[in-house]
């Protein structure tokens, strides 16, 4: 199954490719051109090997979240999902990227509301390590403070509400009345499991002080 779908998307990433570069071309032929003209290639090994870095990291990352939430993948299979999400890193939020939720499920059965959340705890440290780096950048050329700690408290308020289990409860028990999500209760139930486990006070702060680092020392495409 897994190399079925493997299959596809290698295709998918083909013809995406293909329509990208058409367009690119279209649209600024010339100015393409003189950017390859420009560019100082001996440059180029140097930024390859600054984005493998990177999502070996993350990969790391994303293999640590499966053992949080005990899903257990063969090394090579979770490789080739979590390469696959990538070319979804492209939509809004890299929402895209629950493909490998749906991935996982097809290699080991493993419900969808299960992993999906490991998403949502890769957006959240993401905007968390962004924070406290621009917070800095902030004090620092004294420019976007208050932009900036505005954005921090509602991020903080969202994992407040995220962890307290009390609240989410109390939450979910009046939106349980309507029918849509009395129907798919207990996904929200699982979803809410991994979640609470995944943004636990350990894991959260390992992996936002892991990007902090991977964004300083790799600053090539580690958004």
């Amino acid at each position: 199954m897994l190399k079925k779908i493997r299959k596809r998307i290698f295709i998918s990433i083909a013809f995406t490719a293909i329509i990208y570069l058409a367009f690119t071309i279209y649209a600024d032929y010339e100015k393409v051109l003189n950017s390859f003209k420009n560019f100082n290639w001996i440059l180029l090994p140097i930024l390859l090997l600054l984005s493998i870095g990177n999502y070996l990291t993350r990969f790391f990352k994303w293999e640590y979240y499966l053992q949080i939430i005990d899903v257990n993948l063969h090394k090579i299979d979770s490789f080739s999902i979590f390469m696959s999400g990538l070319i979804m890193s492209v939509t809004p939020g890299k929402m895209g990227e629950l493909l490998k939720s749906y991935l996982v499920k097809q290699v080991n059965n493993t419900p969808i509301s299960k992993t999906a959340p490991i998403v949502l705890a890769e957006r959240i440290t993401d905007f968390l390590s962004l924070t406290f780096l621009a917070l800095v950048g902030a004090y620092y050329y004294n420019y976007g403070k208050s932009i900036t700690i505005i954005i921090g408290i509602i991020l903080l308020v969202g994992l407040v509400i995220i962890s307290n289990r009390k609240l989410f409860e109390t939450i979910i028990y009046f939106l349980s009345k309507i029918n849509f999500v009395g129907k798919h209760i207990n996904k929200i139930n699982m979803a809410y499991e991994s979640s609470e486990k995944l943004l636990a006070f350990k894991p959260l702060i390992a992996m936002v002080l892991l990007l902090i680092e991977l964004k300083i020392e790799y600053p090539v495409n580690t958004i």
